[in-house]
């Protein structure tokens, strides 16, 4: 029962107006603005925002295997700090339509967890449109799509990865930088319980 209350506290506090979520999560987001319109309505003057769900147009990732969930202990996650290696051997793996077994079958887009996440990441839309319909009428393969989505995923992570790295080497500065954040937080946090 305290969860919805520590993740609405969580919105709240920072004065949050738009919060990215799945659309698993509406139902939190609800809840939230439930508690603000309570909360707002025994107090002298409205304190706290209403908040609206922020959805992507791929609002929840599939695990690389294909199942509905993402979890590490179902081992069918991708890492922000994955290797160069461990990319590759994640998009080799993927989920692929299981009928299109030869290039010049029409291949299903639908639940292939591959083009979920070209329509994801891809900055290149047109060209990933332009992929499906060459899948879903014959002649793209499954090795050629997963190299697309390789290629994108290596370029998307590779800078995250360093910079962590770099971070990782002085945690000195690591711990520094989570103490200013903290502090800058709790002030913002102090305001909105002040009612500022």
């Amino acid at each position: 029962m305290a969860y919805p209350i520590s993740q609405a506290a969580d919105i709240t506090a920072f004065k949050a107006e738009c919060v990215p979520v799945g659309d698993d999560q509406l139902p939190m987001i609800e809840q939230t603005n439930e508690i603000v319109h309570k909360m707002n309505s025994l107090l002298p003057t409205p304190v706290l925002r209403h908040c609206k769900a922020m959805l992507s147009d791929t609002s929840r990732l599939p695990g690389i295997d294909g199942s509905a969930k993402m979890s590490k202990s179902l081992g069918n996650t991708l890492h922000l700090s994955a290797s160069e290696e461990t990319i590759h051997r994640a998009v080799s793996a993927m989920y692929t339509d299981p009928k299109h077994l030869k290039v010049s079958d029409p291949g299903k887009i639908e639940g292939n967890v591959v083009f979920t996440y070209l329509d994801a990441f891809h900055p290149d839309k047109a060209k990933v449109a332009a992929m499906k319909a060459h899948y879903q009428a014959g002649g793209l393969g499954d090795r050629v799509c997963k190299n697309e989505l390789e290629a994108c995923l290596q370029e998307l992570i590779a800078p995250m990865r360093e910079r962590r790295a770099m971070y990782m080497q002085d945690k000195g500065e690591l711990m520094a930088m989570l103490k200013r954040g903290t502090e800058r937080a709790q002030g913002v946090t102090q305001g909105t319980l002040r009612g500022r």
